[in-house]
């Protein structure tokens, strides 16, 4: 069976993050350059390769404050470490909507395996002839595992920032 690429569109995806601040609240934020391709054979998921390069620098909360200090070397050092990197080792078929992509996630210079839930929204042409695939992504990941361990004590003997980190994305391939 013939190699298919799928390449990510930006223009209608999206990747976010939400993380706990002051064990009280979530901050949610998102990055806003990254890319991706997936190749399967025919339009098979289960046989599907995902490679994904994001940004760094890219990232934003909206709070130019916050975001330079997640650019530091308190935390991304984006620097030294501009991209995070995913590259998948297996796509799981849960259901006829749900997989299970599990791979090598590179960030802050540390690689650690990872498994995200993949809900696939089908496949569609668009007025223009393309032949799109849809994707939402969540999982959970813990920032320490990847060296990202700065943080302050509250008053209170909590923590200013949580270790759990929750990725949202939202994705659409067109097949090339």
């Amino acid at each position: 069976m013939a190699t298919t690429t799928w390449v990510l569109e930006p223009a209608h995806s999206e990747l976010h993050f939400k993380i706990r601040h002051l064990m009280i609240s979530n901050v949610s934020g998102s990055f806003g350059k990254f890319e991706g391709t997936v190749e399967t054979e025919g339009d098979d998921l289960t046989t599907a390769k995902v490679s994904f390069k994001i940004d760094v620098d890219s990232i934003s909360t909206n709070n130019e404050q916050r975001d330079g200090h997640l650019k530091s070397g308190d935390f991304f050092d984006v620097a030294t470490y501009p991209e995070a990197t995913f590259e998948s080792n297996s796509m799981t078929k849960v259901d006829e909507e749900n997989y299970t992509v599990t791979g090598n996630l590179t960030m802050h210079g540390v690689t650690h395996p990872v498994s995200l839930n993949v809900e696939f929204g089908g496949i569609a042409k668009d007025p223009w002839g393309n032949t799109k695939a849809g994707f939402s992504v969540e999982g959970k990941l813990n920032r320490k595992d990847f060296g990202l361990v700065w943080n302050a004590p509250t008053e209170t003997g909590g923590i200013m920032v949580g270790e759990d980190v929750k990725i949202s994305a939202n994705m659409e391939f067109v097949k090339s």
